[in-house]
């Protein structure tokens, strides 16, 4: 009777994939939500000339995304810690698939609008239940393989969106259905391969506490941190620069309606990002903080020149400084904060770099988008990359006297 019995339960049990399989393919699934995350950047100008909004609503649909995410991550951030990383991971990549059928069927900006706010939902509870997964489900040998996966998929992920769109939004006869219909045939995969997947973390009971939204900086990192919070603010506002506002500034100083001219700024910003990210693995992390805080000081100068001059070259030299700048410093914030916490203290650090960066981000975006309907678009953008400016340059000061004491 135990023999059937066992026979039984072997025969109703789910054939998961091997490890190695399981981190190939949530290492996949988590660069294919920042992939979608990053999409909208070359297709809002296509809807904007369609339905005819303001430019304002561009930036609108990018902020929105921001704070959507932000919310997410402060409520679900922890919870994967307790019902299991399958469970949210399943769920995340299902709601992520919802927001690309909701892209897909939008008859107007408003329902674009509604998208982005879900697929910021799904983006934020995603992000610590993949980021975790891929670590856990990496074979013993390649660790640290799983640890750069985390910090490299966010910037190239969004990279590659936006190449993907762009290019779509340039060749193909109807670029917003093909992109969000191939996108959607992604997560679909996703959920489905994710179901199939092992669990890498135990149950623990909390999980309606976790639910509570809430920061827990550790106490001997916070001077380190604040020192880190102006080049992480400048990080992600400079994101946004690129992602929400140079598509109106391309058209309104440029006279550049190309959709891959915007997506390839995109994607050269956020690909320099990655690129600082990954090949910086031996420079020591108050080196690499102050190195990608100047660089994104630079950046914004250029950027700023590149106005003033209505020069083009100009503008890509930015995107490469300043991306760049990015990267490195993002990994040398994370690289000199993290060995400084306990296991158990990592997600509220991670929670709390993640909440200054989005908070900026869609705060930035909102407001350039007010200031675009007032002020017009150079304006707004000359107002965005001069702030960019003094705050990497407050950052760069912090760094420099943080490193001297």
């Amino acid at each position: 009777m135990t023999a059937l019995l066992d026979r039984t339960d072997t025969a109703v049990r789910r054939p998961y994939v091997s490890r190695g399989v399981g981190f190939a393919g949530i290492s996949a699934a988590m660069v294919a939500i920042l992939v979608a995350a990053g999409a909208p950047t070359p297709l809002l100008p296509i809807y904007q000339h369609q339905w005819g909004f303001a430019p304002w609503v561009l930036t609108l649909a990018f902020g929105i995304y921001a704070f959507a995410l932000l919310v997410s991550i402060l409520v679900f951030g922890s919870l994967s810690d307790h019902v299991g990383r399958r469970p949210l991971m399943i769920a995340a990549l299902g709601l992520d698939l919802v927001a690309m059928l909701i892209f897909l069927a939008a008859p107007d900006v408003g329902w674009i609008i509604v998208a982005r706010i879900v697929q910021g939902v799904a983006t934020g509870a995603a992000s610590s239940a993949l980021s975790a997964a891929v670590v856990e489900l990496a074979p013993e040998r390649f660790k640290k393989l799983g640890a750069q996966m985390t910090s490299m998929a966010p910037l190239g992920g969004l990279a590659i969106g936006a190449l993907f769109a762009g290019l779509l939004a340039e060749f193909a006869a109807n670029a917003a259905f093909e992109v969000w219909f191939a996108l959607a045939v992604v997560m679909a995969a996703g959920t489905v391969f994710a179901v199939f997947t092992p669990e890498t973390a135990t149950r623990k009971p909390g999980a309606v506490k976790a639910l509570n939204p809430r920061i827990s900086l550790p106490r001997q990192v916070r001077r380190l941190y604040w020192t880190t919070v102006p080049g992480i603010v400048g990080g992600f506002t400079t994101m946004t620069l690129f992602m929400g506002l140079v598509p109106a500034l391309l058209v309104a100083v440029f006279g550049v309606r190309s959709p891959i001219v915007g997506s390839l700024l995109a994607f050269v910003a956020l690909g320099a990002g990655t690129a600082a990210s990954a090949f910086s693995s031996g420079v020591k992390a108050p080196r690499l903080r102050f190195a990608g805080t100047s660089a994104m000081v630079a950046g914004a100068v250029l950027f700023v020149g590149s106005i003033g001059a209505t020069s083009l070259p100009l503008l890509w030299a930015a995107a490469v400084v300043g991306g760049a700048g990015i990267g490195a410093s993002f990994a040398g914030a994370t690289r000199g904060l993290v060995p400084e916490v306990a296991p158990h203290e990592r997600a509220g650090l991670f929670t709390a770099i993640f909440f200054v960066g989005y908070l900026a981000m869609g705060t930035s975006a909102i407001v350039a988008g007010i200031f675009i309907g007032v002020a017009g678009a150079a304006a707004t953008a000359v107002g965005f990359g001069v702030f960019n400016a003094v705050v990497t340059l407050i950052g760069l000061i912090a760094i420099a006297r943080f490193n001297r004491t």
